[in-house]
């Protein structure tokens, strides 16, 4: 019997799912926004709208939702979202423990820690089987995860959120989520350096948007002001952010508002891999591996380090192109559905 496994990668904001036949292909993947913030129904919102088009006997799960503040903590998080994935699924269900492997319903209890936030491991996991020398990064919506492989083995320093940001694996920037007032506290315009508001008027999308990077299929979060997305409603967040109208300046001021937040995102970013690269005594042959919605950062990054860059959908294995594309942006569901077949023994 022909056995398909779902990877699913349940984090705050979005529900990631990736659909891989036994031989290892992808035969779809999708994201669906889910702002779990607003109660577990989002979740089973997301859940149902997946299964309407995906069907397995073998499911593979992985998190970060568990962070959601509504939750008691994160175990609690943790619990609750795996009682919520065991109602829906049918079929074996397993989730992924980190360095534990993976795990049914039963053993949750006993390693919900090695569950919480273990998304970024299956993604690294599952790339140093196919790059032996490389940093991983991984730019999503909200948050950037780093990696170094070496000998095709993962140099991980911190494997819980609080060291991994204490070490810069775990750094908090994202292309679609995170508020510019995150970014910077002063950034340029028209050749001045001003204050940047302390407020909530636009985001990292409104940015992607304008430069022209973000694929719009990319951006499910809602918008600060609840607006639309369009470019000039991307205009007028970002003029906010520096206490102007967008009709106080032409668009390609804001434009240029805009590359000024991303020059100041990419520094950020490239800081941290530099902490890793001086750390080690050898840098010659290693790749820069991008994924998330944000690849097309790790890319610029890659020309700025002289590092040779690779998407990671060079390593995906799909029946085309989109399919493939997505499952690039859906990594970690990809990875732990990988992982999980070659666990389960249906490559063997």
């Amino acid at each position: 019997m022909t056995r398909n496994c779902i990877g699913w990668d349940v984090g705050g904001a979005h529900l990631k799912a990736v659909l891989m036949n036994e031989d290892g292909q992808v035969q779809a993947a999708r994201q669906v926004y889910c702002p779990l913030w607003r109660g577990l129904n989002e979740l089973q919102i997301a859940i149902d709208s997946i299964l309407q088009e995906f069907n397995a006997n073998l499911h593979a799960v992985t998190m970060t939702g568990e962070l959601a503040d509504i939750f008691a903590d994160r175990r609690d998080g943790v619990m609750q979202i795996v009682e919520t994935l065991a109602a829906k699924l049918n079929g074996e269900v397993r989730y992924y423990a980190g360095r534990h492997g993976f795990v049914n319903k039963d053993a949750v209890k006993e390693h919900w820690q090695d569950i919480a936030s273990m998304n970024w491991l299956a993604s690294v996991q599952y790339t140093a089987s196919k790059a032996s020398k490389a940093l991983f990064v991984d730019i999503g919506s909200t948050t950037t995860d780093i990696a170094f492989i070496d000998n095709a083995i993962p140099q991980i320093r911190g494997f819980t959120d609080v060291t991994r940001m204490q070490c810069d694996e775990l750094v908090y920037t994202g292309v679609v989520r995170t508020p510019l007032m995150a970014m910077a506290q002063k950034i340029s315009f028209a050749g001045q350096l001003t204050n940047v508001a302390a407020e909530y008027f636009a985001s990292a999308a409104d940015v992607y948007t304008l430069t022209g990077d973000l694929n719009p299929a990319e951006n499910m979060a809602e918008t600060a002001d609840g607006a639309d997305k369009t470019t000039q409603a991307c205009a007028c967040r970002i003029a906010r952010m520096i206490g102007c109208d967008a009709n106080d300046a032409p668009l390609a001021s804001w434009v240029e508002l805009a590359k000024s937040f991303k020059k100041v995102q990419l520094e950020q970013i490239r800081l941290a891999l530099l902490k890793h690269m001086t750390l080690l005594k050898d840098c010659a042959g290693m790749q820069l591996i991008g994924a998330g919605a944000g690849a097309f950062l790790v890319a610029e990054l890659a020309a700025q380090l002289d590092l040779e860059f690779h998407p990671v959908a060079d390593f995906v294995a799909s029946i085309d192109k989109e399919a493939k594309d997505m499952a690039a942006v859906c990594f970690p569901a990809y990875a732990v559905a990988y992982l999980s077949i070659i666990d389960s023994g249906v490559f063997a």
